[in-house]
């Protein structure tokens, strides 16, 4: 199945539906919550979060959310860094997580943007496998919390 999605600008109307999009719980250990997402950007603004829920139709089925043009510094990977990518436990499996990536990459692409990195805990049901298949490749970096820094170049 190819996903039909659309990236919507989170609202006092759509927060608390998006808030309730949540990942399986054996997969809590390696993506953040919407509602942390939230208090993250909050916490670092100098991150310049970009966020948005994602919906198949009206119904919201996951989250994204970037660092958009940083100076990479103590803390911040970037300049354009995929900060978050879930997709709710009842909709894994069908596509989504491809669509958004898709979606994304055509939005940094519009912009220049020459490349897109992001960080996964490694181990069992992490989230590597499904960004390498992607296109993203390790650069040999880890983040301060010992997550694996990958890289997709979007000159191609």
């Amino acid at each position: 199945m190819s996903a039909q999605i659309r990236l919507v600008e989170i609202t006092d109307a759509n927060r608390d539906a998006v808030v309730a999009v949540r990942v399986h719980p054996a997969q809590e250990r390696f993506v953040a919550s919407v509602e942390k997402s939230f208090r993250d950007a909050e916490d670092n603004p100098d991150a310049n979060p970009w966020f948005r829920a994602v919906y198949d139709g009206e119904e919201p089925v996951g989250f994204v959310m970037l660092s958009w043009d940083v100076t990479p510094g103590p803390g911040l990977v970037g300049p354009y860094f995929l900060w978050r990518l879930l997709v709710g436990a009842g909709h894994q499996g069908r596509g989504y997580g491809t669509a958004i990536l898709r979606e994304v990459v055509a939005l940094l692409r519009a912009e220049g943007v020459p490349e897109l990195l992001t960080s996964c805990v490694p181990g069992e049901g992490s989230p590597e496998p499904f960004y390498r298949g992607f296109g993203f490749v390790p650069t040999g970096e880890t983040d301060e919390d010992g997550e694996v820094i990958l890289r997709l170049d979007l000159r191609r």
